[in-house]
């Protein structure tokens, strides 16, 4: 083989690897929603590939009443408990008129909303003042998945000692879905089991916090109590997780109202906003042979809207098979606080957290006025108008204007830009080389 040849293969090779490199990780680009891509047939006609994408339409107000069917076997009482009935509809809607509305409901004259969005219910609000600046049946049912740890932590953090050390069960470490590493004979303060629950959604975390309120019966109601009282009238927990359970069920109008109340909350607003923290290891189990000291490790805030938004303050992910995708979070701009809330989305056409950045950037784009609905002035604001919403604290040194970027972004610009640079010094040295030889 000729060494222009190998010169040339050398490079493609180098520069194909180097720009997967930059590239991997990054955010996804949005493609608008458009005609199915078609692909040839070898000896045959054109196919379809892949069908196109059509946002969920709810104008015909589907679940009104209570979630979409499950999917499998989660929602079914255990052996004589009852079937929750269906919640009652709260007529007037709660919020306004147009919460009433199961479509896409926008201020008069707005712009068409992004055309990237697979959530089937859907809201954004401001988060000060309350006002519902769009939304997609915001009243609709669907099931809130880990985003009902926002009510857990309401109750959580007003009800325990954060400086109490709980003391890790086998019960923790086995329960299902998400965990963050709980292990029997581990020590943990409630503020470190408040971490993994918000930044990680640790399941083991939401038992451990049940136990110390009751139990998970307990606990639930508990949550359902929070809800009650805020008004967020289509919310039922089943779970203090949010693993799915019988008559379980939020809305985005609801989710918004548990966010905005858990942000009077100072440690909520900080623990949403905190990127990565160390979590406790735990002792060897002396029932397994040969088993050793567990160290700790850190763990990681698992919302990508926190490291790729600007000005994102924080929020909640959530997904169970039933569920789907779901979300919460806010950002600032300008001085404004958003809240956007996702149910029952999906990671296609892009990722959740990326749909939720689409809308924010939408809702930021309005008039500062517009308006299609209220959040309802109840809980902690209507009883202490004065108490403000909480901001999350500073970093270390003091820095609160700088908008959040992944740490990775600065090597992964450079790789973007060096990656085609080394592919052009390769090809002149093959072709210098190549010459050399003829």
């Amino acid at each position: 083989m000729r060494i222009r040849e190998v010169g040339l293969r050398a490079a493609c090779f180098l520069g194909a690897a180097v720009t997967v490199t930059a590239l991997a990780g990054a955010p996804a680009v949005a493609v608008p929603a458009g005609p199915p891509t078609i692909a040839p047939a070898p000896g045959g006609p054109n196919t379809t590939t892949t069908p196109p994408f059509t946002t969920p339409n709810t104008d015909d107000c589907p679940q009104k009443t209570q979630p979409p069917a499950p999917i499998d076997t989660s929602e079914v009482p255990a052996p004589g408990e009852p079937t929750p009935s269906q919640l009652p509809v709260p007529s007037p809607a709660i919020g306004g008129q147009r919460m009433g509305d199961c479509g896409v409901v926008v201020p008069d004259g707005a712009p068409p909303v992004p055309a990237e969005i697979s959530a089937t219910a859907w809201m954004v609000s401001d988060l000060d003042t309350g006002r519902v600046l769009a939304a997609k049946d915001p009243h609709g049912r669907y099931r809130p998945a880990s985003t009902i740890k926002v009510a857990l932590a309401i109750v959580a953090l007003r009800s325990l000692d954060l400086d109490k050390v709980v003391i890790g069960t086998q019960a923790d470490a086995n329960v299902d879905g998400t965990r963050v590493g709980i292990g029997p004979g581990g020590r943990y303060t409630n503020r470190q089991l408040m971490q993994a629950l918000i930044m990680c959604s640790g399941n083991d975390a939401a038992h451990a916090i049940a136990t110390q309120l009751g139990g998970d019966k307990a606990t639930v109601a508990k949550m359902n109590e929070v809800a009650k009282s805020l008004r967020a009238l289509d919310t039922r927990a089943a779970t203090p997780s949010g693993l799915d359970g019988p008559g379980m069920s939020t809305s985005a109008y609801d989710l918004s109202v548990l966010f905005r109340e858990a942000m009077n909350i100072p440690l909520f607003a900080e623990l949403i906003h905190t990127e990565q923290v160390d979590f406790p290891g735990f002792p060897a189990d002396p029932e397994i042979p040969g088993d050793k000291d567990h160290p700790g490790f850190p763990i990681g805030n698992d919302n990508q809207l926190l490291y790729n938004y600007e000005g994102a303050i924080g929020g909640k992910t959530g997904f169970t098979d039933d569920a789907r995708q779901t979300f919460v979070a806010a950002a600032e701009r300008d001085g404004h606080r958003l809240v956007v809330t996702l149910l029952k989305a999906d990671v296609r056409p892009i990722r959740p957290w990326e749909q939720a950045a689409r809308l924010l950037d939408y809702g930021f784009a309005l008039d500062s006025d517009a308006r299609i609905g209220k959040l309802p002035e109840s809980g902690s604001e209507a009883i202490q108008p004065s108490v403000p919403l909480a901001t999350p604290p500073p970093r270390a040194d003091g820095s609160q204007a700088e908008p959040v970027r992944p740490a990775h972004q600065g090597a992964r610009i450079a790789t973007l830009i060096g990656g085609p640079v080394l592919v052009v010094v390769l090809l002149l040295w093959a072709r210098r080389a190549w010459r050399g030889r003829r």
